[in-house]
């Protein structure tokens, strides 16, 4: 088992080797590419990079994989997915800047103009080009389960094929836990769960997939002023930080970026939004918990994912 810290929390990798075999000095090597390529906390990344105007940056395949991986999540959720939000994210204070003070509908229309993935290109040459110097990248809705998924690949070319990557609450699993002869088992943890006493409300079986979850419960920002409440998850469509009817989304990919990425939208989309695209995906399932029009909270648990489900301890599925 090797432990450590990796883009702001911790991680947690289970692994089996037939021959002795260190890996830590590589899991540090692909965190560190991923950060200089992609994190927007570090000034001189090449994403910050291109926020701060550079249109001559050759970008890196971490930046172009993850780039690539977002245009295909944008199209298929109609834009609810969309890496240019970092203008929005910013303004309410989930970001690396200072909110704004004020924010009605005459600003938001104002700070939309900076937001849309059809507003940006990657060209042949590896540049981005940007119709508005402002649009502003945020990757950190699908960089984690990115880096876990470089992280496996390269568990994977040290002839490790049986491991779970946990980092952050987000997994990958390859193979199957061989100290108990069975799939790896995770759990989805409650909506209502105590930070310091966390509980879970279901398990489920992983074998060669990636899971990530998205909730509002504990992001969420209260501005200290005014009192408004601005949840974590922005609708790129209306530029508001506002919550939709679903609560939390676990999501259940062949890839963790893929999983990332999807959580994050269906927190925007709403119920019946994320049920019309999860119609659409063979190889992507979810695990949505949701507010009905009474004020009960249900669960919604697609086709794809009800395989994979073991236990559920408290909830009424639809």
């Amino acid at each position: 088992m090797l432990q450590g810290e990796a883009f702001g929390t911790t991680y947690t990798i289970q692994y089996y080797s037939e021959s002795p075999v260190s890996v830590q000095s590589g899991v540090d090597s692909v965190v560190q590419a991923i950060n200089q390529s992609v994190s927007t906390y570090l000034p001189d990344s090449d994403i910050s990079k291109i926020n701060a105007g550079n249109d001559s940056l050759q970008t890196d395949r971490i930046f172009q994989e993850v780039y690539t991986l977002s245009e295909t999540v944008y199209q298929t959720t109609n834009g609810y997915f969309d890496p240019t939000v970092g203008v929005l994210r910013n303004a309410y204070g989930f970001g690396e800047e200072r909110p704004l003070k004020h924010i009605d509908s005459t600003v938001l229309d104002s700070l939309r103009t900076f937001v849309g993935f059809s507003k940006v290109a990657l060209n042949e040459n590896g540049t981005i080009t940007k119709a508005h110097p402002a649009i502003y990248f945020d990757f950190n809705a699908v960089a984690k389960g990115y880096g876990i998924d470089r992280i496996g690949v390269y568990l994977s070319d040290q002839n490790i094929q049986n491991y779970l990557i946990e980092l952050g609450g987000e997994l990958l699993s390859r193979g199957k836990n061989l100290e108990k002869q069975q799939a790896w088992v995770a759990g989805i943890e409650a909506v209502d769960s105590p930070l310091e006493d966390r509980s879970y409300r279901a398990t489920v079986s992983l074998r060669d997939v990636g899971m990530a979850s998205s909730g509002n419960y504990r992001k969420f920002r209260i501005d200290s002023i005014t009192g408004q409440k601005y949840v974590h998850t922005i609708n790129p469509l209306t530029g508001k930080a506002e919550q939709s009817d679903v609560t939390s989304a676990t999501v259940i990919a062949n890839t963790c970026a893929e999983a990332d990425a999807y959580a994050t939208a269906f927190m925007a989309m709403g119920l019946e939004r994320s049920k019309n695209v999860l119609s659409l995906l063979s190889d992507v399932g979810a695990y949505l918990t949701y507010v009905d029009a009474s004020g009960n909270e249900e669960v919604y648990v697609s086709e794809v994912f009800q395989p994979m489900l073991l236990d559920e301890f408290s909830s009424d599925r639809k």
